[in-house]
């Protein structure tokens, strides 16, 4: 049972983590009219995103592990 709400609030996390980096990539974007990943000058907010989506998707796939 306790396993059942682990994964359930791992992945509510996971799911949270890839929304709100979508939302921070979008949001910057139209703020500051950059969507250009390679331009120096917002690579740290892009580095951000990156963390935050790859975070989400390795928790998404880690609660589908087996033991």
């Amino acid at each position: 049972m306790a396993d059942n709400s682990v994964n359930t609030s791992i992945k509510a996390l996971s799911i949270l983590l890839i929304i709100g980096g979508i939302a921070l990539y979008v949001g910057w974007g139209i703020v500051y009219g950059s969507w250009n990943f390679l331009e120096p000058k917002f690579i740290s907010i892009y580095g951000l995103t990156i963390v935050m989506v790859l975070f989400g998707v390795l928790g998404l796939l880690l609660t589908r592990l087996k033991d």
